[in-house]
């Protein structure tokens, strides 16, 4: 009788895909997979201090993504821990109902392995997490939580959100791969609102792979969210992932901004597009010069009209414990006229539309998601420029790990296409991730 002989125990920083096969190859394995993240979490927590709230009990469940731990961000509801908002005025608050994505992953098996810091409501104003590249230097923002315990290995999937850049930004500062689907792919029922026109619900993982099968499984539609239209229905087979794309034809686009772009991200830039197109790729410069023309106006004019229509009377109840930068950018707000807010709502749907035609022929776009490495200091979560033209434009977007900057902390790419052609962008950003090659491995948080 031949001796079965145990599989090594999954390693830190695995992605979800990764885990499910060898959960599948070693069903012991998704048995204590989350705990051993836990005692990681333990371990780490003290100095990087990403989670509000850990989960006491992570044993795993029945479902498609049994064994998998996933950490929420804490302005999504879950009725068993706390969602703060990031603010002292929910430091207690327990919701009656998890939010409608929360209850999704739990239906699928998955276990809720803590809530993860954000700045206040998702906004401006930080939390303590650090980068775990280096702890002088911000995370990023809103989603800074998620962002980090991904990038240190403490969990392979993350939810976040994004209302100008607070996945895609993150993702790049910690070297993780961060996705925003199309506007209105998941639906936001329990997730506390800032920009009900901007909001969106994304992801942070280890491999393109992961957050295509996170959208295959999570995506829907809720009557409680009206916003957005349902996504085409795919699957992912956990063997194969999300089929890349066979060489496909990006559209490289710098902005005007490209300027203030580090010369370490720009020079990373050109290495890329210099090793996709030997790689087979077609690449060729795209000028959208309307978009970039309007779009920070436009996504400033709605996100602090809608926000401060939500925080006034917040901040009228609670003015000792409401942060001066959310003060701030609700009397910013104050200042927009219903006339302000209307055009800047037309200039939206009309870039939306005009976006199918600036980009016939090609596959995806190929840009930055941010100017360069985190910041020093933790009273800044970094610039959402390049985030924001595909925020305001409910467009898919992909941000990549690539390579890292003078100060050794992580660069990326982001991979961006038409609104409602998730899987077109997945397939493209696959490629794009396998011809790269890159792996930033796990950053030495307790080094």
């Amino acid at each position: 009788m031949t001796e079965q002989r145990a599989l090594p125990a999954p390693k830190a920083g695995a992605g979800v895909l990764d885990l499910l096969r060898q959960f599948r190859a070693d069903p012991s394995a998704s048995e204590t997979y989350a705990a051993d993240c836990l005692a990681r979490t333990k371990l780490i927590e003290p100095r990087l201090k990403a989670f509000e709230y850990l989960a006491r009990d992570v044993a795993p469940h029945r479902g498609p993504l049994a064994g998998i731990p996933v950490a929420i961000k804490d302005i999504i509801a879950t009725h068993d821990m706390p969602t703060t908002n990031g603010s002292p005025i929910y430091r207690d608050h327990v919701p009656a109902a998890d939010a409608w994505v929360v209850e999704r992953l739990r239906n699928l098996g998955a276990t809720i392995f803590g809530k993860t810091v954000s700045t206040e409501f998702a906004w401006r104003h930080p939390g303590p997490t650090v980068n775990p590249w280096n702890v002088a230097h911000t995370p990023g923002g809103s989603s800074s939580g998620s962002a980090a315990a991904v990038a240190a290995g403490l969990v392979p999937l993350a939810l976040g959100s994004q209302t100008l850049g607070s996945v895609i930004r993150p993702a790049a500062f910690n070297g993780v791969v961060g996705f925003k689907p199309s506007f209105g792919a998941i639906p936001r029922v329990g997730v506390h609102p800032l920009s009900p026109s901007l909001d969106h619900v994304g992801f942070f993982a280890r491999r393109v792979d992961d957050v295509a099968l996170a959208l295959s499984l999570l995506a829907g539609t809720n009557d409680g969210d009206i916003h957005g239209r349902p996504l085409p229905s795919f699957e992912i087979d956990i063997d194969e992932g999300v089929i890349a794309m066979d060489k496909p034809r990006l559209a490289i686009v710098r902005f005007a901004k490209w300027e203030r772009a580090e010369l370490e991200q720009q020079a990373l830039f050109g290495a890329v597009i210099d090793k996709l197109r030997s790689a087979g790729a077609v690449l060729e410069v795209l000028e959208l010069s309307a978009l970039d023309a309007v779009n920070w106006t436009a996504i400033n004019t709605i996100m602090l009209s809608e926000a401060t229509v939500i925080f006034s009377d917040l901040i009228a109840r609670y003015p000792d414990r409401v942060s001066d930068v959310l003060k701030s950018h609700v009397e910013s707000g104050k200042g927009k006229s219903a006339m302000d807010y209307l055009i800047a709502k037309a200039v939206q749907e009309e870039r939306r539309a005009a976006l199918d035609t600036e980009l016939e022929g090609f596959d995806a776009v190929l840009t930055l998601p941010a100017f360069g490495e985190a910041p020093q200091g933790l009273h800044w979560t970094g610039d959402a420029e390049y985030c924001a033209p595909w925020t305001f434009l409910g467009a898919p977007a992909v941000s990549l790990p690539a390579g890292f900057g003078r100060n050794g902390l992580p660069l990326g790419i982001q991979i961006a296409g038409r609104y409602r052609e998730d899987v077109r962008v997945l397939r493209a950003a696959k490629w794009v991730e396998s011809a790269l090659a890159f792996d930033p491995g796990l950053p030495p948080i307790l080094d």
